[in-house]
């Protein structure tokens, strides 16, 4: 079970293990949830940076992490989805490209809540009317 699908950035984070913030929450989400959900456009963002550093080695050890998360596709509905919320965007003049609102409608579909540390950008989905749920793991938690 989860709750939460991690943007690449956060992801990325992790990965690197040198925000220790970050890592308290991935640690506090994962005492809760037995895994983070992940989306193929973020499998696929961060691969491509890999390969395209020439870091392939680094790339056999991320495809055995990813079998410890659960991976989100983009199936119809989702598609459907980010297709409405590109056209909105463009049509209010907004553009953030097409990996942002397929992560964004994978999970307004699957009822997560979307991590990341750019909530500035993602906002503007919300500012038009999608009920996306936007959460900063850069960010201390706050008390409960």
């Amino acid at each position: 079970m989860y709750s939460a699908l991690l943007d690449t950035d956060i992801f990325s984070d992790i990965l690197k293990g040198q925000n220790a913030v970050v890592r308290e929450r991935v640690k506090d989400h994962l005492s809760i949830y037995d895994c983070y959900a992940l989306s193929v456009v973020t499998v696929m963002e961060v691969i491509k940076g890999l390969h395209k550093a020439r870091r392939e080695e680094h790339i056999a050890t991320l495809m055995e992490r990813f079998r410890a998360a659960e991976i989100l596709t983009l199936d119809l509905r989702s598609a459907e989805l980010a297709g409405r919320i590109c056209g909105d965007m463009e049509r209010t003049g907004q553009t953030i490209g097409f990996a942002d609102p397929i992560i964004a409608a994978i999970a307004i579909r699957h009822n997560l809540t979307l991590v990341t540390g750019n909530t500035a950008h993602y906002r503007r989905i919300q500012q038009i009317g999608y009920p996306l749920r936007l959460e900063n793991w850069r960010e201390a938690a706050a008390p409960a």
